[in-house]
């Protein structure tokens, strides 16, 4: 509205006649050509934006501050401080937070966006391929990022996809053209053995190391900006892979479980030990684990995803259908999603969880106790990890299981931006990107649980979400 009242005023001091009529017509035009760009394109025009009232986590190790104040012009945060102290700007959009927290915008390290929780993965590809073939790969993709964007959660590593919708879909929303969340991307695994279920070209399958340096090579001339590392590789393909991408300047992300494995990638310089918490073997040995940790090599343990997620199922089925879930789905993905979870205890992809139950409390609190670099991600999109609750849910079990509130949401946002390679993000500081939520409550007294209600999301200065409520639709 603002741009066509300012077109409109630009007319009134056109001098008279046919150029006064065709100055209007084009105007005019280029107004409505502008409405119907979309919201976020026109939501990222420079303004100022003050955040006041609530209690403050800036995602530094200090405590919070209350009745604070937060003033956004354009894309970046300028003053952070007391209400009493730093005034409001004339003309400035104000937000009252009173009652609520303000923090850093949450950051996933670890996420797949081209799946939302279906009950199997190999089911959910076959399901968009069906008859009708209504969705994409790179439309899911899209809605995916919506539902984080909406949870919270204003940057991602999307590790694991097809490239050409993985790329497009993080263009996309680099030009404000779709709402989500910031993205690095790694398009298809690197493996030795194409992951079952998966659209083949999300793998990219390897047979030696030369080959794993060629697809290093491949990939990073197609634009991805990390490199994801799967199953089966030896040392020497870590090796090559890893050589290859610093080649490039770009990081290696592993999957890895198995203590053989956790070495191989560590010894030979990847950059992210992914799924170290996950519980599908015992504790990892002591001289390891302090290897790392003295390294300062980041660890992510995705841990919740099906070692919390299924006991915590079995507890409350209800969780499944909730309705703040339900309503960040199209209906017909909805319906197919309920449909897919009738005999979710049998899924394959629980096979494992008696085992990963047992050792899953011994393994985090291994982690914990090292005091590691830790970044915090959630496998999101994996069986019933829907996007909207997993990395809370994640950030509940590390706080569970003995971490400091403020040391996890430390983690989940100033951590994960270094882990981004993203010094802009993290934390609420004069002259950084305004990523920042707000949330009901404090977080400390109702550990974390506060997070799942999402109240104000702001990205790059952009207001997505306010009083609860999205600010654009969900895609459809």
């Amino acid at each position: 509205m603002m741009l066509n009242n300012s077109a409109a005023d630009q007319r009134d001091v056109t001098g008279g006649g046919l150029f006064t009529s065709l100055r209007a017509l084009a105007l005019a035009v280029l107004s409505l050509a502008l409405a119907l760009l979309p919201a976020p394109a026109l939501a990222q025009q420079p303004q100022t934006t003050v955040l006041t009232g609530g209690m403050l986590i800036s995602g530094l190790s200090v405590p919070p501050l209350h009745d604070a104040r937060v003033v956004i012009r354009g894309d970046r945060i300028v003053a952070v401080g007391s209400a009493s102290e730093i005034a409001i700007p004339a003309g400035a959009t104000v937000i009252d937070t009173s009652g609520q927290t303000m923090m850093p915008g949450l950051i996933d390290a670890h996420a797949h966006l081209f799946m939302l929780g279906y009950g199997d993965e190999a089911a959910w590809f076959k399901w968009l391929a069906g008859p009708g073939k209504k969705y994409s790969i790179e439309k899911i993709m899209e809605l995916s990022g919506w539902q984080l964007l909406m949870s919270g959660v204003t940057s991602a590593i999307d590790l694991g996809g097809t490239a050409g919708d993985s790329i497009a879909l993080r263009n996309r929303i680099n030009k404000g053209e779709v709402a989500g969340p910031r993205l690095l991307v790694a398009g298809p695994l690197v493996t030795r053995r194409a992951f079952g279920g998966f659209p083949a070209e999300a793998s990219a399958v390897i047979a030696n190391p030369k080959e794993a340096a060629a697809v290093v090579d491949k990939l990073f001339a197609q634009g991805v900006d990390v490199i994801k590392a799967h199953a089966g590789l030896t040392r020497e393909d870590y090796a090559a892979i890893v050589t290859a991408a610093h080649g490039h300047k770009i990081k290696v992300h592993a999957h890895v479980y198995d203590e053989e494995a956790v070495r191989n990638a560590f010894e030979t310089g990847v950059d992210v030990l992914q799924h170290v918490g996950s519980a599908g073997f015992p504790i990892y040995s002591a001289g390891l684990v302090r290897a790392i940790s003295e390294a300062g090599r980041p660890v992510v343990l995705t841990a919740a995803h099906r070692s919390w997620i299924f006991p915590d199922t079995v507890a409350f089925p209800g969780r499944l259908q909730d309705p703040a879930t339900k309503a960040l789905f199209p209906a017909d993905i909805w319906a197919a999603v309920q449909a897919s979870f009738k005999e979710w205890p049998a899924e394959s992809y629980f096979a494992g969880i008696d085992r990963q139950m047992k050792f899953r409390s011994p393994q985090v609190k291994q982690w914990i106790e090292s005091a590691a670099v830790m970044g915090v991600g959630t496998d999101s999109g994996t069986p019933m990890n829907f996007n909207s609750d997993g990395l809370i849910r994640e950030m509940k079990v590390l706080v569970d299981e003995g971490m400091p509130v403020r040391e996890v949401i430390s983690s989940t946002t100033r951590v994960n931006a270094r882990i981004m390679g993203k010094p802009d993000l993290g934390t609420i500081e004069p002259g950084k990107l305004a990523d920042i939520i707000a949330v009901p409550g404090d977080p400390f007294y109702s550990n974390l649980n506060n997070l799942f209600g999402v109240q104000v999301v702001i990205k790059n200065g952009v207001v997505y979400k306010k009083d609860g409520k999205p600010t654009i639709p969900m895609p459809q």
